[in-house]
């Protein structure tokens, strides 16, 4: 860099979000306004989340961007619309101030690197992660102070939800321009701290299908779609916030499965019909039954976004033994240690009578690893330098 002065940096993190009444289908492309509300649960920070870093220096010829130590393209439409919408606020931030002792770095290019601790585009979540981080990140170094869910949902529907930590509510909205579809908590992290969370990794390649492709071939060709967006999926999200706030755990869990098994089922209905789910998917799916059949209850729930991985809620004292259960039908083929990622789970034996309830076939090596967690805060700012992705000549300090 030919200038002296350092860019002026920020760096930030956010949480994917995992929808327990999904959103399927939009009305506007552009705006990206869906059919249907729709409501998730933040999952925490300290097991899954996507790091962000943007620096603006008067040293930098054009804005540019690195994702997982790749460099993508800036002028992705949607990447654009989110930047502009930040800078146009800024400006008008500005306009309004009386602050012009400093330079103003909006008249400088920008370049933002993030990174993923989990993996991308394999029905995990990872855009809401990535563009609810993005807009967080520009908004903190440009200073902008505003109601930022609208912003993100142009990027990424689902990062809407992202803004905000805990259970979280993505009104659909009634206005043409989208002003009121926006994101709301409806209880903090802390709400229901007995919730924990089991993220199955069946596969961690990009799926077949992308959401935005399969949204529109859905839109257009399955008939039980709209009605799930009309009929069903309002009251479904009313019965939702009330089994959270009461932390029922029977009603949270059983609207999950439902709900799960109904988005699948308008992809189905799709035609050509898209598969999320594959085998072990299929099989985790009758694990859980199984499991709930056993103790006459609801004990674990669930949810499978546009991906084969399995998203598993349940109780903190369910948990070692569901693990067991797992590890019984789907035994690691290697590096067991490394099986089990996050928050702790610990050795559970199984009864005779359970094993002999969950009689199935062993699946080896069809989950790769579980990471165990929680649910978690909204965007957080990274206060130690140290941990910036880009170095002081504005580049990734990590490449690929």
């Amino acid at each position: 860099m030919s200038g002296e002065r350092r860019p002026a940096a920020v760096t930030c993190t956010a949480p994917i979000n995992i929808a327990v009444i999904k959103y399927w289908g939009k009305r506007n492309e552009e705006l990206i306004l869906p059919i249907n509300s729709s409501l998730s649960v933040t999952l925490h920070q300290d097991q899954l989340k996507t790091t962000t870093s943007a620096a603006a220096s008067r040293d930098f010829k054009e804005d540019r961007i690195w994702l997982n130590g790749r460099e993508e393209n800036i002028n992705q439409p949607r990447l654009q619309s989110c930047l502009r919408e930040i800078r146009r606020l800024a400006r008008k931030r500005r306009s309004g101030s009386e602050e012009e002792s400093t330079p103003c770095i909006l008249s400088y290019r920008v370049h933002i690197c993030s990174e993923n601790n989990f993996p991308t585009a394999a029905g995990l979540a990872s855009s809401a992660a990535g563009y609810a981080c993005l807009v967080y990140t520009l908004a903190t170094l440009y200073g902008v102070e505003t109601e930022l869910s609208e912003i993100a949902r142009q990027g990424s529907g689902s990062a809407c939800r992202s803004i905000y930590g805990g259970f979280v509510q993505w009104l659909m909205g009634e206005r043409d321009d989208g002003k009121d579809s926006l994101a709301q908590q409806i209880a903090p992290e802390s709400h229901w701290p007995e919730l924990q969370v089991l993220v199955l990794v069946v596969s961690a390649e990009r799926k077949p299908v992308g959401s935005t492709a399969g949204m529109q071939t859905s839109v257009e060709t399955s008939p039980l779609l709209k009605h799930r967006a009309e009929a069903v999926v309002p009251d479904r999200v009313k019965e939702m916030c009330e089994a959270i706030r009461q932390r029922d755990f029977e009603r949270f869990g059983q609207l999950t499965m439902k709900d799960s098994n109904q988005f699948h089922a308008t992809c189905l209905d799709t035609f050509p019909p898209i598969f999320y789910l594959n085998d072990i998917s299929r099989c985790i799916i009758h694990v859980v039954h199984l499991f709930n059949t056993y103790y006459g209850q609801t004990k674990v729930a669930y949810t499978f976004d546009a991906g084969p991985n399995a998203v598993i809620f349940c109780l903190e004292q369910t948990v070692d033994e569901f693990v067991s259960a797992l590890r019984c039908c789907f035994p690691p083929e290697s590096n067991g240690d490394m099986f089990l990622k996050g928050l702790p789970a610990g050795p559970a034996v199984l009864s005779k009578e359970l094993k002999m309830a969950m009689d199935m076939e062993p699946r080896p090596g069809g989950i790769q690893y579980i990471i165990i967690t929680k649910p978690g805060p909204g965007p957080q700012l990274v206060e130690d330098p140290s941990l910036h992705l880009l170095g002081k000549d504005g580049l990734p300090k990590h490449s690929a």
